[in-house]
């Protein structure tokens, strides 16, 4: 296998195999933040006279070329060849000689790696974020389309008191919205240059970090050449936190799905295409969407502990284990965006049943309405209660079944514009902008 460290000596395929694992393959994910960084280090190696302006506008050719290929599906990392970085090293050297061998100066493989991660982690995130924008709105409209029809609210899974699908739908959009600060927080810590750190020690070589920054659209700078180092793992356990929200969220979500659709709530439905059946029992329309999202989503929230465990009692600088987080973290991406675009999608055929309450064991939901009017009326909260009380074990209580509720937050006055106005505050401050203008500058001929 091709290295672009190796000298004489070649590695026992046994530890080849063992050591390598699964890397090339997540590596393919790679390849396109793996040319950002190079387009960005080589016009800096140039500004400090490590690379002549002839041999730049070769090799930046070329690689916006590589670029080009990568996202048309047309790259591979060929057999035989260790990593994305080596490949992308051999395709520059093949095309354009020796100009493609003089990219690495200044920078070590480990910094490569981390600004590969940083910029493949930036990326991803804007992708959760836009997915679950898409959710969010989805549900704020749902609220608002069925903000009149009521539903039973629970505690301890007993019947309690009225709610809405109004109050239902737009909890789940609110607490998305809560879950992106931490999905904010994970970008700001992602969205810094760790490029320049070289081994984790920095380098001999006037190396202009902040140009590079720039350059590829990062906010600002890890500036400790050690802490960059030392970020690897950091950033991935931050990460793996935001998502397991998003996931915690959703799996509730999931939870609660599956139980509107069972036969003994039978709040919601969806079209027979969307459900599946039993082999032997004809009359099951299974929500094994729902039940699929709730396993892959409570999977998610073991996340930051999985990465905890793999970086936990490290001491500072690179460790070979650190590749390992790719197994976690790259899949869990994928999973995550797949669950908030299957909730997407079966949230947009649902139907709500309008009529709920209107069976007798949910009379007693209302039981703190009357207590309220009573109070309202000028009976004493404990009197009130005790009544009500009374009433309801001697059977006498005929509640009207209609909610009177006008506060914050309330089913009579659901918040969904603060809401909404909560999340474009929030989404604001991603300034997903500046890094699109950034690698479209970088990467245009």
């Amino acid at each position: 296998m091709s290295k672009i460290w190796q000298k004489t000596t070649d590695v026992n395929a046994l530890v080849e195999n063992f050591t390598v694992g699964r890397d090339r393959e997540f590596d393919q994910q790679m390849a396109a933040f793996d040319v950002l960084g190079s387009l960005a280090h080589t016009q800096m190696l140039q500004s400090i006279g490590l690379m002549s302006a002839e041999d730049l506008a070769t090799v930046q050719q070329e690689l916006k070329s590589i670029y080009a290929d990568i996202t048309k599906n047309g790259f591979v990392i060929e057999d035989g060849v260790e990593d994305v970085h080596s490949q992308i090293e051999l395709l520059l050297t093949r095309r354009i000689g020796e100009a493609g061998k003089k990219i690495h100066s200044g920078r070590s493989r480990n910094d490569q790696v981390l600004v590969d991660l940083k910029l493949f982690f930036r990326s991803e995130l804007q992708q959760v974020v836009q997915e679950v924008k898409s959710l969010f709105d989805l549900l704020l409209s749902l609220s608002e389309q069925h903000k009149d029809v009521l539903l039973p609210g629970y505690t301890h899974l007993q019947v309690a008191m009225p709610s809405s699908f109004g109050l239902w739908f737009g909890a789940y959009a609110e607490s998305l919205a809560d879950d992106l600060e931490l999905v904010l927080a994970a970008y700001k810590i992602t969205n810094k240059n760790p490029l320049g750190s070289a081994a984790g020690y920095g380098s001999s070589f006037p190396l202009n970090r902040t140009m590079t920054t720039q350059l590829l659209g990062f906010a600002g700078l890890n500036h400790n050449v050690v802490y960059a180092q030392m970020g690897r793992g950091k950033t991935e356990r931050i990460i793996a936190q935001a998502l397991s929200a998003v996931a915690a969220t959703l799996g509730r979500m999931a939870m609660d799905q599956t139980l509107y659709l069972s036969q003994n709530f039978a709040f919601v439905s969806y079209p027979e295409n969307l459900t599946t059946g039993s082999s032997i029992m004809p009359h099951k329309k299974n929500p094994d969407v729902w039940e699929i999202m709730r396993g892959k989503c409570n999977r998610l929230q073991a996340l930051p502990t999985d990465v905890a465990m793999m970086t936990t009692n490290l001491p500072s600088g690179y460790h070979r284990e650190m590749q390992l987080l790719k197994e976690l973290l790259f899949p869990a991406f994928a999973e995550l965006k797949q669950c908030l675009h299957m909730a997407n999608f079966m949230l947009q055929h649902i139907t709500v049943k309008t009529d709920i309450l209107n069976d007798p064991k949910y009379a007693y939901l209302f039981s703190v309405e009357v207590v309220n009017k009573m109070v309202l009326d000028g009976t004493p909260f404990r009197d009130a209660y005790k009544q009500v009380g009374l009433d309801i074990e001697q059977g006498n209580f005929n509640p009207e079944k209609t909610v009177n509720h006008t506060h914050e937050g309330s089913i009579g006055n659901l918040h969904n514009e603060q809401i909404a106005n909560s999340m474009d505050a929030l989404l604001a401050q991603f300034e997903f902008e500046k890094v699109e203008q950034a690698v479209a500058e970088l990467t245009k001929y």
